[in-house]
């Protein structure tokens, strides 16, 4: 957390949360009712200070308020920097996996030390790489094979992923 955000906490403590107004696309993206989130400097700030409460709503400290995140999907999402590096949409680094799942409608869930993680879809397909067995056929088993780890790849339906995972996909309802 930034050290102007922690200051204005302490000048501010009871400040009214925020709820309806930032959500995180499937895509990493912050956004506004206005649309997407440009300024670099902004997107910065609000990934500095993403984190979630004890019961699993996500928000981010902006100065002495609260402003919870809508999710599209997980609170976190991964982009492939290949050949074998993946990060977060807040631009921390993945050093370590410890799970995978795909949902029913193909996408890629990762468990890392950042928790669990939703790979962008325009990663997918040079991340499909690192997977071993038969993609094609339902109930295959598949394997993740990455930085040296191997992992089998689960499955697991959208609306299973919250409960199992912890978090809150909408913290205002």
């Amino acid at each position: 957390m930034d050290d102007a955000v922690r200051l204005a906490l302490a000048k501010w403590p009871n400040v009214p949360s925020c709820t309806g107004w930032l959500r995180l696309s499937r895509r990493g993206e912050w956004r506004v009712p206005e649309g997407p989130v440009r300024h670099a400097g902004l997107r910065a700030f609000i990934g500095r200070n993403y984190q979630a409460t004890t019961d699993g709503r996500w928000f981010f400290q902006n100065g002495p308020q609260q402003v919870f995140v809508d999710l599209d999907y997980t609170p976190t999402v991964l982009h492939l920097e290949p050949p074998e590096a993946l990060r977060t949409h807040t631009g921390a680094q993945v050093h370590s996996l410890s799970g995978a799942w795909f949902d029913e409608e193909g996408c890629l869930l990762i468990e890392c030390e950042h928790g669990i993680a939703l790979l962008d879809d325009r990663d997918l397909a040079a991340f499909c790489e690192h997977l071993e067995g038969d993609l094609e056929t339902p109930g295959a088993a598949i394997t993740l094979n990455w930085a040296g780890s191997r992992l089998p790849v689960g499955r697991i339906r959208q609306d299973e992923v919250a409960p199992r995972f912890g978090f809150t996909p909408n913290p205002g309802d």
